[in-house]
């Protein structure tokens, strides 16, 4: 069931949501979370469709804000709240409220979220494009426990990550973190398997992807060696070697799909480490609301450390400027500009 409603208020939203659960006979709310989804028009269909996936293993309330941002003087001044109310199959499991701010409304979000709260359920915002820079501070971020950006989604992913790093506080997370949950699963497996001592990990992966920044990151936080970055076609992530003193550790996965595990002394072994989508990526973030100490320590051991972080090889004469830089003892840039990017990848 859907219904249109144009230049309205919250409280005639909260109506159209009691009305629309007693027409489809289904006055229980049963939901355990409001998902507050800030993002645009152009990537508003993506998100709310990932969001109502992961909605199937977390029913929740999705409210959708949309900053509608007018070209003329006039109309920016004319606040209006236009709002698509969907129950039932329409907003997969729970409700969904489409929320469109105009005009001055728009520096005001937090004022119509706030009385479509669930009562007594915790709140979860989610950036995926736009992040701001220091999400706690965010008026709608203020209203959340748990605060879920993309660092791929922004136009310079690898500083984006000293940038989360300077301004972290507990609840944050990224979508750029949660895609390496299955190789440090692997990789923590692997070394379970036998005692041996690490001495230095290298991780290959795109250029400017800062999935590959935080795995290193973590290996080198983790496991106190150094990690460097080198950059491969992708896609992803492609490759980690971990040197020990009884020989390599290689997790090795070249088509996106499908990995293979190689230790010394053991068979070569096959693991399924295919790249998820958002909806899994969300669905897997929204199963914790508690901070995630693992990742504040990972961010703050700081990409600045890390060696190649995310540079290109393909130019010759930037690899001359970094083979002079080295010869002199100078440190490698750990961040360059990279190509701008509308929406994370799977």
């Amino acid at each position: 069931m859907k219904m249109d409603l144009t230049d309205t208020t919250a409280s005639k939203i909260n109506n159209a949501l009691v009305e629309g659960r007693r027409a489809i006979g289904t006055p229980a709310i049963g939901m355990v979370l409001t998902l507050v989804i800030v993002t645009d028009e152009e990537h508003a269909y993506d998100a709310l469709k990932a969001a109502n996936e992961a909605s199937r293993e977390h029913p929740s309330r999705k409210l959708v804000v949309i900053k509608r941002v007018s070209r003329s003087p006039r109309d920016r001044a004319q606040a209006r709240l236009d709002a698509e109310v969907r129950v039932g199959a329409a907003a997969g499991t729970g409700e969904t409220v489409v929320l469109r701010l105009y005009g001055e409304v728009i520096d005001h979000a937090q004022s119509v979220v706030l009385p479509l709260l669930l009562p007594d359920a915790p709140v979860v915002v989610w950036w995926p494009v736009n992040s701001p820079l220091n999400p706690e501070k965010d008026p709608l971020g203020a209203l959340a426990q748990r605060r879920v950006t993309d660092t791929y989604a922004a136009e310079d992913p690898v500083s984006e990550l000293s940038a989360r790093a300077a301004n972290y506080a507990p609840g944050d997370t990224d979508l750029a973190w949660t895609r390496i949950t299955p190789w440090r699963s692997m990789l923590a497996a692997a070394l379970d398997q036998q005692t041996v001592e690490v001495t230095s990990a290298e991780v290959e992966g795109e250029a400017y992807n800062p999935s590959g920044e935080l795995l290193a990151m973590w290996l080198a936080d983790r496991l106190g060696v150094t990690a460097r970055r080198t950059v491969s076609e992708g896609p992803g992530l492609t490759a980690v070697r971990l040197e020990t003193k009884n020989g390599p550790v290689t997790l090795d996965r070249p088509d996106g799909s499908l990995a293979k595990l190689t230790m010394r002394g053991q068979p070569d072994r096959a693991v399924a480490l295919k790249r998820r989508d958002t909806a899994e990526l969300l669905a897997e973030e929204l199963r914790r609301l508690d901070p995630d100490t693992v990742y504040e320590s990972t961010l703050k051991y700081g990409v600045e450390r890390l060696g190649d972080a995310g540079a290109p090889a393909a130019d010759s004469g930037k690899a001359e400027e970094q083979d002079a830089s080295e010869a002199s003892g100078a440190k490698p840039a750990a961040a360059k500009k990279a190509p701008a990017k509308k929406a994370a990848t799977k």
